[in-house]
């Protein structure tokens, strides 16, 4: 194994461990008590260490819709070249769906602790670079034309939406099958886009 591979293990190693004390943390006392200095400490890093990985607290108990969402992209764009804009991005939230280890219970947890506002600016933050991101991955599986770069904006903020509302009714009903889902919630006027 190169020592680049292991750095880079490494790295993600304490960025996971800083994310998972922050989110634990939080849970415990609350998003409003928790300092950068109490996720350092939990973590085992200096607060210097927390600097290097994450600018604040609010990005640190993000990192995990920041990490899931920038795979989902990546799955976008691994999927087939000539498969639609919306077939691609339903199949790569399945795949991503699939590949979530969270049980219901630790989802549900870290959902509710991301309805506080004082994650609002930063969640809003996180979704705005996501779409823009997923659009460009989506935009390439449009017919060009002068709206293609509107349209796979449009879908990309739609798409995020339906992958919100979806993953509530999940946690509500843990029996249903997250595929299904996604593809009723997603408008039958939807599958005209190519």
């Amino acid at each position: 194994m190169s020592a680049g591979g292991l750095r880079e293990r490494k790295k993600a190693a304490t960025r996971q461990a800083l994310h998972d004390a922050a989110v634990r943390l939080a849970m415990e006392h609350g998003v409003e008590n928790l300092t950068v200095e109490a996720i350092a400490d939990a973590a085992f890093v200096s607060r210097r260490t927390f600097s290097n990985y994450f600018p604040s607290k609010e990005r640190a108990l993000l990192h995990r819709d920041r990490t899931h969402m920038a795979r989902l992209v990546e799955l976008v764009r691994a999927r087939p070249e000539g498969e639609a804009p919306l077939e691609a991005l339903t199949r790569a939230a399945e795949q991503l769906g699939g590949e979530r280890p969270e049980s219901a219970a630790e989802e549900q947890s870290y959902r509710t602790l991301l309805l506080h506002p004082a994650l609002l600016t930063e969640l809003v933050a996180t979704y705005t670079a996501l779409e823009r991101d997923l659009a460009a991955a989506v935009e390439q599986r449009f017919r060009a034309g002068p709206d293609t770069a509107l349209q796979a904006r449009v879908l990309a903020a739609a798409f995020l939406a339906v992958l919100r509302v979806v993953g509530q009714a999940a946690l509500e009903q843990p029996d249903r099958n997250v595929a299904d889902f996604i593809r009723m919630a997603t408008p039958a006027t939807w599958q005209n886009l190519r």
